[in-house]
């Protein structure tokens, strides 16, 4: 893979936490690329370390060992210039699992995108205008829902409107934390082709963080499966849910037929009852 085809290169990536006086190792080693054009999917349950790799990936945390780059910009130095700024949010946004608490409750979708826009170097009023009017029709936000405030709007309403904001920014790669785990299935189903539509236009890539195979085998080409802040597999999605390697692997993707697969907690209670690695099989 050459240099311009990697959009995300992480080699030996370590976070420990201290708490109490005790440490506790949140990623531990984490080594992978993601290659432009194919959405990579991290999934683990709770606590197996892939929400901070997220963040080491966005720059919003800092590893105690290893490297991450984004498009060839080192993410482990810290942007302090406002410009160092601006390029990094370029290079890459996140929508969060919980749309309303993302968004400000003061602000209507007009004047959040409004104000991205403004930041990023649209000054121009007319083109502003006309820029906010593309993005929620990219999104599907009617005219009338553009002058509304957050509270005024559905789960799905909001997160549309997340996704638009992250948008404004042409960003080269959007990682989604559990961007769909808040919404019903009918909802997750729209917000999911939504993305996929989003993409064919705009060519963005993402990252989904998950705990839900279902959902990471519908967006992505590549997976990563995380446990106890270890990668303990990665590959093709399409390979990794056809025939997974790894004991727990098997135990998430058994578990998506379960009737109350969705449950809170579920996948959380199955693989606490994985066979050990050293006695399986």
């Amino acid at each position: 893979m050459s240099r311009q085809d990697v959009v995300i290169a992480a080699e030996g990536l370590r976070k420990v936490f201290r708490r109490g006086g005790r440490e506790h190792v949140a990623v531990a080693g984490a080594t992978f690329q993601m290659a432009r054009g194919r959405n990579l999917g991290i999934v683990g349950e709770s606590g197996s370390g892939k929400s901070t790799l997220a963040r080491m990936v966005m720059g919003l945390e800092r590893p105690n060992a290893g490297s991450v780059t984004v498009c060839g910009e080192d993410m482990t130095v810290k942007a302090l210039s406002r410009a160092a700024r601006k390029r990094r949010a370029k290079l890459t946004q996140m929508v969060y699992q919980d749309p309303f608490g993302s968004l400000d409750p003061r602000q209507t979708v007009e004047s959040t995108l409004r104000e991205v826009l403004s930041i990023h170097g649209t000054h121009d009023r007319k083109s502003r205008e006309l820029r906010i009017a593309e993005l929620c029709d990219l999104v599907g936000l009617t005219e009338q829902q553009r002058g509304r405030n957050p509270k005024d709007l559905s789960g799905g309403q909001r997160q549309r409107v997340a996704i638009a904001r992250a948008l404004a920014v042409e960003p080269r790669m959007i990682l989604l934390d559990e961007a769909v785990a808040a919404l019903d299935i009918s909802i997750q189903a729209q917000i999911l082709n939504l993305l996929l539509d989003v993409q064919e236009s705009t060519g963005t890539d993402y990252v989904l963080i998950s705990h839900d195979l279902a959902v990471v085998g519908f967006l992505t080409e590549d997976v990563i499966v995380m446990r106890d802040g270890r990668i303990v597999e990665q590959g093709r999605t399409a390979d990794v849910l056809a025939d997974p390697r790894e004991p727990y692997t098997r135990v998430l993707r058994d578990s998506v037929p379960s009737s109350d697969w969705r449950r809170e907690g579920v996948l959380e209670g199955i693989a606490g009852r994985v066979v050990p690695e050293s006695t399986a099989g």
